[in-house]
């Protein structure tokens, strides 16, 4: 098997791609929150939410391809799911998604006691600001979401075959 053939073995269509993306959908919602229809937001964290279930089914069916004879398959298939599940939908949902939420409603409201500017202009300040923020929060609350795992969830599972969702 060439190089190229093995990295494309082991690529992720849920990390490795931009597939990946789709994951953020809700933080983007929130960034424009105060700009679109609610129903706008709530399909962003729809793509969101489609995202962390197809990777969480995806890490089950890798998980019960592994032949293994240290744990029964099924175990091995739910808790790949269980994990991805409950990290990805902490980690990419529900976290970040209020961590934008909250930052778009605070500079909206500070903008308007603060400054003079027009609505428009505090909304698309407010848009920005939380846009800016994505690529920041990631990694702190990817990191958060692993100790918070390995510190609770993850101490339940068996020692043998324990995934890995981050």
């Amino acid at each position: 098997m060439s190089e190229q053939q093995r990295q494309g073995a082991e690529r992720d269509l849920y990390r490795d791609t931009w597939v990946r993306y789709l994951g953020y959908a809700n933080e983007v919602g929130e960034a424009f929150r105060s700009m679109v229809p609610k129903a706008v937001v709530w399909l962003s964290y729809g793509v969101s939410s489609s995202y962390v279930l197809a990777d969480a089914i995806d890490k089950g069916k890798k998980a019960g391809e592994v032949p293994s004879p240290e744990a029964g398959r099924g175990t091995r298939v739910t808790l790949a799911v269980v994990d991805t599940f409950v990290w990805q939908s902490l980690a990419s949902v529900a976290i970040p998604g209020f961590t934008i939420n909250r930052l778009c409603a605070a500079s909206l409201y500070v903008l308007g006691s603060m400054t003079r500017w027009p609505l428009t202009v505090r909304k698309w300040t407010t848009t920005t600001l939380g846009l800016l923020a994505i690529p920041v929060i990631v990694h702190p609350i990817d990191r958060s979401v692993d100790f918070l795992l390995d510190s609770s969830l993850r101490k339940l599972y068996p020692s043998v075959g324990k995934p890995s969702s981050s």
